[in-house]
């Protein structure tokens, strides 16, 4: 039998924002989504994609030799990829000296990543933490998500599943016994606008949402979990100037979480804007938007604090995170 893999553009250990305690955050390549703003765009496709790094680039153009279909391209903006051309076939990826071309994804066996999960084991234990599978989104890969959740399980890891909610929801029937925590992006409830900057509706986000807190919510009954067996569920939205910022786009996820699950969610995480991704989109030949974006300030910060209040959601439930600029004078 063929051992499953699954496609991972990075790891990250110790981190201390994506569920409790201290974790390993696993992120999974392809993603059904295209946010207008993704921090993450070499997690968007599923497939194989190269970088060029112009930092280590030495410029001595062995990549482009040694392209079979040059697809290799110099110009007066550096060394580029034509997608249209390139066969991912990785000469230039062996050839370059300096690991300026690099491939964005790696496979890994279940065995593998188990192994390299496990590493952390001490420190999960010491400062109640786990590993959360991020992406892209995991539930595009949710039979391995799976497997490797219930391997984490039987070896006393917590497990906390990141996702953007646009998945089958036979994907969340697989994954969610083997869930210890759920993070769930809402990122604007207007379907329409949804669809506008994120290539999709948010029908599905919300049916699958409404379809976990009703999980969560009767697995915590169950008289044989404890206090610390609880499933948890973490609510995050990305700050995004004049998109998910808005008072009504606030105001409408805050009486959506206050009328339907204020009871199973144990925070609503508000991620403030940043840019520094950009130096990804410049890596993948691509043009970001909001490249030249400003941190958001703690006054607006404040203000989108007080949508959140009006709207029902108590103080102690709410948590900003993210880089925030000091309020101009």
């Amino acid at each position: 039998m063929t051992e499953p893999t699954a496609t991972v553009f990075e790891i990250v250990r110790g981190t201390t924002h994506d569920g409790p305690g201290m974790r390993t955050t696993i992120f999974l390549k392809g993603c059904p989504l295209y946010c207008s703003w993704c921090q993450n765009p070499e997690g968007i496709k599923p497939g194989q994609e190269i970088w060029w790094n112009e930092y280590k680039c030495i410029h001595c153009l062995a990549c482009q030799q040694v392209c079979p279909v040059n697809a290799v391209i110099e110009d007066d903006k550096g060394l580029h990829i034509d997608p249209s051309k390139c066969t991912f076939c990785g000469a230039c990826v062996e050839e370059c000296p300096t690991r300026a071309m690099l491939y964005t994804g790696q496979d890994w066996t279940l065995d593998q990543l188990l192994e390299e999960a496990l590493k952390d084991k001490d420190y999960y234990q010491a400062f109640g933490g786990g590993v959360t599978v991020s992406g892209g989104e995991p539930l595009m890969q949710s039979e391995f998500v799976m497997k490797f959740f219930k391997r984490l399980q039987e070896n006393g890891i917590n497990t906390a599943l990141d996702t953007c909610g646009q998945a089958p929801e036979e994907a969340l029937h697989s994954v969610l016994p083997y869930t210890d925590h759920v993070l769930y992006d809402i990122k604007i409830f207007d379907s329409a606008l949804h669809k506008v900057y994120t290539g999709y509706t948010n029908k599905t986000i919300i049916e699958n949402l409404i379809y976990i807190a009703d999980y969560i919510r009767k697995v915590n009954q169950e008289k044989n979990r404890g206090k610390n067996q609880k499933m948890r569920l973490w609510i995050r939205t990305p700050l995004i100037f004049d998109i998910t910022s808005t008072q009504e786009n606030i105001d409408m996820i805050g009486r959506f979480i206050s009328n339907n699950m204020l009871d199973v969610v144990e925070r609503w995480e508000l991620c403030a804007f940043n840019s520094a991704c950009k130096s990804k989109y410049k890596k993948m030949n691509r043009i970001w938007e909001y490249e030249d974006y400003k941190l958001m300030t703690q006054n607006f910060i404040d203000t989108i604090k007080k949508y959140v209040l009006s709207a029902g959601i108590p103080s102690e439930k709410l948590v900003v995170s993210g880089l925030i600029a000091k309020s101009s004078q």
